[in-house]
């Protein structure tokens, strides 16, 4: 397996390289050079493993350079009901990735992912506790350290925190939007204490904070010298490790091979969605993808017209939906790559068209009529009412509470429903970490797992900083003393 920039960055990668380097040295995102393909009679085997050994199975068809008894040991260790199941009795696989089926909406089963059973409630515990122990065997492998860098729009960053948090030769420093995430999310990063964990909140929205991140890692002297990585989903790592639940939910939505489903995705970075697409790439017999998106609708507007066109910060919408309050989807680029058939220098005229004239159009042209055809991608746009209406409704119809991004995904969802093909929404958090919605809809606060009772009132640490590369250099240098 060797991984390649979408910019054009040739030199040959290994997964471990990429796994601590995260942007490419020309600024791209690295894909492998070919997807790697799972067959019927694969997908048919893993159907009694557990979930930890699907994990092993599928990543190791992208790990190169880790021995397969220290990977399957690091996804055993990973993915266990201790880690997973927030003191619930069961076993691993029913706790980490439940299939809960809602019921039949226009002749399609409609269920849901559950894969918010980590320790910060949140669908991002499910590639970052996976990144925490193949960081932490790689740094010890080669006897280096690791400070990693990242932005957060809210699940992030609690999730990256709390996988490497007392990990040795690791340090965070975590960026998140001043004033822009729930008070629940603010207190699972805030108030951890450990001296490990530097968290900064940035005076502006989440793409300033993407934006800061993406700037110190071109720096490449800067980079080098302070040993800079990156959790957020740039990483491919994070990227690989979402595919393993897409092929896990199409296994419990299936009794038989080459039956398709479908996937609702709630949307903002791009990075859950394009694990999907990988998926898909790789033989996973998905039929749709669908992106769904609160008022930041960008990539709604895409995959509806062809149109890219990012907005500026003033134009980003602050939603009850916070963790998809996103105007540049970085994982976005990895999609494109694909449909102009991995053309680097295609992809670079895209991108200097954006950074000139804010955007571009691929109206009327074959790459469109792609975009659904061959790659399966249709999408939709929920509002705060839809929010609103689409909790109450799952909740006196089901019995189920969901959170506000889970809510946007089955909203959008409904458009797209195809009798016969079970349609499963990916679950992005617990409703506990938004609760002012949820009291809004359902007139009642949600449960909350009792350890997380009263998490609040935790002193926090934190300091706030302006929206400023340079200021943020500086920090990560008094921090390494470097």
């Amino acid at each position: 397996m060797q991984y390649q920039s979408t910019r054009g960055h040739d030199v040959p990668q290994h997964f471990s390289d990429i796994l601590l380097g995260g942007l490419a040295p020309d600024g791209g995102l690295y894909l492998p050079a070919e997807y790697p393909q799972v067959t019927t009679d694969e997908l048919e085997s893993w159907r009694s493993l557990s979930y930890a050994d699907l994990a092993y199975e599928v990543l190791r068809k992208f790990v190169d350079d880790i021995p397969e008894d220290a990977l399957r040991d690091i996804t055993r260790r990973t993915y266990t009901a201790e880690v997973y199941g927030n003191g619930r009795p069961g076993d691993d696989t029913a706790l980490i990735t439940p299939l809960r089926t809602l019921g039949e909406e226009e002749g399609a089963p409609l269920h849901l992912l559950g894969l918010s059973n980590g320790p910060t409630l949140a669908f991002k515990d499910m590639a970052m506790q996976l990144i925490g122990n193949l960081f932490e065997y790689t740094l010890a492998r080669d006897d280096a350290e690791l400070n990693i860098l990242g932005a957060t729009s809210g699940d992030t960053g609690s999730a990256a925190e709390h996988a490497m948090r007392g990990k040795r030769g690791i340090r965070v420093v975590m960026l998140s939007p001043h004033g822009r995430m729930s008070s629940f999310q603010r207190a699972q990063m805030f108030s951890l204490q450990d001296e490990n964990i530097v968290n900064l909140a940035v005076e502006g929205n989440f793409d300033d904070c993407q934006d800061i991140v993406k700037a110190v890692s071109r720096d490449a002297e800067f980079k080098a010298h302070h040993a800079i990585g990156t959790v957020n989903s740039i990483n491919w790592a994070r990227v690989v490790a979402q595919v393993v639940y897409y092929v896990h939910g199409w296994l419990l939505a299936t009794d038989g091979p080459g039956q398709r489903v479908s996937f609702s995705v709630p949307s903002g970075n791009f990075g859950n969605v394009c694990a999907g697409h990988i998926a898909r790439c790789m033989g996973l017999p998905i039929d749709r993808l669908v992106v769904a998106t609160n008022e930041n609708d960008v990539l709604d507007e895409f995959f509806r017209t062809g149109v890219y066109r990012p907005r500026s910060a003033a134009e980003t919408h602050h939603t009850s939906s916070p963790s998809m309050d996103i105007s540049k989807a970085s994982n976005f680029e990895r999609f494109l790559y694909d449909l102009v058939d991995r053309d680097a220098a295609r992809l670079g005229e895209l991108f200097s068209r954006l950074d000139t004239e804010g955007g571009f159009d691929f109206t009327g042209t074959p790459e469109f009529d792609r975009i659904a055809d061959d790659f399966g991608f249709v999408s939709g746009r929920s509002t705060h009412g839809n929010r609103v209406e689409t909790i109450r409704d799952v909740h006196e119809r089901y019995g189920v509470a969901i959170d506000p991004h889970t809510a946007d995904g089955v909203t959008v969802a409904r458009h797209h429903l195809t009798a016969g093909v079970p349609m499963i929404v990916l679950e992005t958090a617990l409703p506990a970490k938004f609760a002012d919605i949820v009291r809004e809809a359902l007139g009642r606060d949600p449960e909350r797992p009792a350890a997380f009772e009263g998490i609040e009132d935790l002193p926090q640490k934190f300091d706030v900083v302006p929206a400023d590369a340079d200021r943020v250099k500086a920090v990560i240098a008094e921090h390494t003393g470097r």
